[in-house]
């Protein structure tokens, strides 16, 4: 029976599948192809309970591989025999098993399946299929979103994020010196080692893999990259003596891993949403995550054990920096509050729910506040957000001592240069800006990116 082109809006155009029925019996002739006919459908119908974070019944339909791995139940198919294939049985019939909450596979996709592995049920996924990775440098007409920057230690660098990449450059002089090139299409997060020759990238592709990335700073090399779980990884932070990396992310879990080889050390499960930042205590021996959940959770790094939500939950953690000098840690929340608290247990507080460790509230902002950082002695903390602007103010008293505006939309990310001298800042605008510390006065505005036509720094 051939269907006509006006017809097959009626059915569904999944994949192969819509070929198949366009071309009749000629198509039916040639084998199924896993990775062009099969995944759409999982994809649509059972990979939502069938992935790598989620293994209803042990089974993972995302990929070939998982597929290939027994579940609960056993084999999920023998190829070659769709009447032993629990994957054939579980879906046929009339009220089909699976999928459990979904509508059924249709009489069509499920004939696909059973040729499939009548055929031999192999694998045709292409080398690259699940690959984010760019073949070149991306070329840039406009400036991108700046989510994430760094300076390092020693002054010398700053690096800046991309698309796909992130952009290495001369701190004093704000010259690009290099462009990081790695699989991840967004860029959450940079750290630089302690020592200033290595850069941490936290990043990922959105529901698809999160990834840590370690570059040499000096030969602009990736030294490592490790995928992580099915989500967007975020905050990444260096152990003081450099030997370890922590992390949050997507997946609500905070991780420490060692280096070089990249071993799980600690995988910590106690936050019930996103976690955005992390932060070392001084000696190493304890770590703070602050996370959507409200709560910025003192960990023990050498067993992974809980130790206490130092803060009273007020509002979602969106970003955090730990205070320089003291063992203190600010968060910035999702209600545009500014808090400032020891970074201890908060056995104190009693059936009140008293904020036993808040050392200081500063100003409430005018939005979401996205960037938080101290400066280098620990007296100014500049605080950014979806206002538009950057307040510095003392960490002594919270007097508000400065305003950098200017920004064209919203502030994510905002540093200090290790000598104090300066402030810099990127957002939604992508542009960089620099400012006096001492008198909050703008100096310079950078295009990070190299444009079709690029722009260079425009003194002020």
């Amino acid at each position: 029976m051939r269907f006509l082109p006006f017809q097959l809006p009626r059915w569904p155009l999944l994949g192969g599948i819509s070929l198949w029925l366009a071309m009749g019996t000629s198509a039916a002739e040639r084998p199924v192809s896993w990775y062009r006919d099969l995944t759409p459908i999982f994809k649509r119908s059972c990979n939502g309970c069938h992935n790598p974070n989620k293994l209803k019944g042990e089974v993972d339909t995302s990929t070939y591989a998982g597929l290939l791995k027994p579940g609960k139940h056993g084999p999920n198919f023998l190829a070659g025999d769709p009447a032993k294939s629990l994957l054939v049985e579980q879906v046929s019939g009339p009220e089909p098993d699976m999928p459990k909450d979904g509508d059924p596979l249709t009489p069509a996709e499920v004939a696909l399946l059973t040729r499939w592995i009548q055929e031999g049920a192999k694998d045709d996924t292409p080398p690259d299929a699940y690959s984010t990775r760019l073949k070149e440098l991306p070329t840039y007409t406009s400036p991108a979103v700046v989510t994430s920057l760094a300076v390092s230690p020693d002054g010398q660098w700053l690096a800046v994020s991309g698309y796909h990449e992130v952009f290495l450059l001369d701190l004093p002089t704000l010259t690009l010196r290099g462009r990081l090139l790695g699989e991840s299409p967004r860029i959450e997060s940079l750290a630089f080692s302690p020592d200033s020759k290595s850069l941490a990238v936290s990043a990922g592709a959105p529901a698809r893999f999160g990834e840590l990335q370690v570059w040499n700073v000096a030969g602009t090399n990736q030294v490592h990259a490790w995928k992580l779980g099915t989500d967007s990884l975020f905050g990444v932070s260096w152990s003081p003596d450099g030997s370890r990396l922590a992390f949050g992310g997507a997946d609500k879990s905070v991780r420490i891993v060692a280096l070089p080889d990249g071993k799980e050390l600690i995988k910590f499960d106690n936050h019930s949403d996103w976690i955005f930042r992390t932060a070392w205590t001084t000696d190493g021996k304890r770590l703070l995550s602050g996370s959507r959940d409200r709560a910025m959770k003192l960990i023990n790094v050498t067993d992974g054990q809980f130790i206490d939500d130092i803060n009273k939950l007020l509002e979602p953690v969106v970003s955090m920096a730990r205070h320089p000098k003291e063992e203190w840690a600010v968060y910035g929340g999702a209600d545009g509050g500014v808090r400032l608290y020891r970074m201890k247990e908060n056995q104190e507080r009693t059936a009140g729910n008293n904020d036993v460790n808040l050392v200081r509230e500063f100003e409430r902002q005018p939005g979401p506040v996205q960037a938080v950082a101290f400066s280098p002695d620990g007296s100014r903390l500049a605080v950014g957000g979806m206002g538009g602007e950057v307040r510095v103010y003392q960490t002594t008293d919270g007097a508000r001592v400065a305003t950098l505006g200017g920004h064209g939309g919203a502030v994510f990310s905002v540093v200090f240069t290790p000598d104090g001298q300066r402030i810099l800042t990127g957002g939604f605008d992508g542009l960089i800006r620099v400012f006096s510390a001492t008198d909050g006065k703008l100096t310079a505005v950078l295009v990070p990116v190299p444009l079709a036509a690029p722009r260079d720094v425009v003194a002020k």
